[in-house]
């Protein structure tokens, strides 16, 4: 009788493999395990046998049986998970993948790097850690100027920091080379600042200078308005304002006519029909006696602008923190 246990056994695995469906499965669970199954009423004459004979024969077939249906379960799970898949219809348009996109701020540093270059200014990057000398005493503030206490600094010892500008750029170059010098440097600045919706820790500002002999202050009006009717459009109001910077004298704030008014005046601009977009100025000559350039004969201006703060104008967005918060639902408008 044991050998016609394990031809049952044989059997049931050949049809097993030949079982494809759902159907088929269950045809073959009742061919062998069904209460008329040959395996089960093989079960069944074990009690008829010898003493003897019963342990070993009923141990095999329980095993047999064991198998048999464990390996029928999982075939029935499988099957299912296919019957339960839609059909391939090889007729339908493939699903175009998810791209990303280039995140706003990366958007316009692109857009102003590519006037300037077009203006003929070359991109120079600087370091992000930088000595107070760079920061701070060779762009005229030196210990103790009260120009020091605009900048709130992120100190790491007692001489490097985490730089507040972009402007040590100029130094870095201006010790290196020779006038004629047109350069925009691009780049993250540090502040220790509380955050809110006009305030962050981090953010991105643009420097920019030019020096060479003859350079004047309508090269730098001229430049800068170039460059405010390429980004923001051709017909943007542009002015002036006498300022201060210790790095520049003359200085200047540029303002661009409000973007949401058109000048007629409104909440964004506080009534005045105009928008802060940047300071500039042309170099003093205590920053060119640092480079050891000679203040008579060249002349030179410089310009820096927050791209945050560029970017909120130009998308008319009121809170600088939706930056850095990676929502999905705001960065994919842009």
């Amino acid at each position: 009788m044991e050998e016609d246990l394990k031809r049952i056994g044989k059997e049931a695995k050949e049809d097993l493999d030949k079982a494809k469906t759902l159907e088929e499965l269950e045809t073959l669970r009742i061919k062998y395990l069904g209460r008329k199954g040959s395996l089960t009423l093989f079960i069944r004459k074990i009690g008829d046998l010898p003493r003897e004979k019963r342990p070993s024969l009923g141990k095999l077939a329980n095993e047999i049986k064991k198998n048999l249906s464990q390996e029928i379960e999982e075939r029935r799970a499988k099957a299912k998970e296919r019957h339960l898949l839609p059909p391939l219809d090889l007729t339908l348009p493939g699903k175009r993948p998810s791209l990303g996109g280039l995140h706003p701020i990366t958007q316009i540093l692109n857009e102003v790097t590519g006037i300037f270059l077009r203006l003929g200014f070359r991109v120079v990057q600087g370091p992000e850690i930088e000595t107070d000398y760079y920061n701070f005493e060779a762009l005229n503030m030196p210990p103790g100027h009260p120009a020091r206490g605009m900048l709130d600094t992120f100190y790491l010892s007692k001489n490097t920091l985490l730089r507040s500008h972009t402007s040590p750029v100029q130094i870095h170059v201006m010790e290196k080379e020779k006038p004629p010098i047109r350069v925009i440097s691009p780049g993250k600045v540090y502040r220790y600042e509380a955050v809110d919706a006009s305030h962050l820790p981090m953010f991105h500002q643009v420097e920019g200078f030019m020096v060479d002999e003859g350079i004047s202050f309508s090269h730098l009006k001229g430049i800068l308005e170039v460059f405010l009717n390429g980004l923001f459009g051709p017909k943007t109001p542009v002015r002036f304002r006498p300022s201060f910077f210790p790095y520049t004298e003359p200085s200047a704030e540029v303002d661009i006519g409000c973007l949401i008014c058109k000048g007629k005046g409104c909440s964004v601009c506080r009534q005045t029909g105009w928008l802060e977009i940047l300071g500039s100025g042309m170099i003093d000559p205590s920053v060119f006696k640092a480079v050891g350039y000679d203040s008579e004969k060249y002349t030179g201006f410089a310009f820096g602008m927050g791209i945050e703060r560029i970017a909120m104008l130009k998308y008319n967005i009121s809170d600088m923190r939706l930056f850095f918060e990676n929502d999905l639902r705001f960065l994919r408008q842009f």
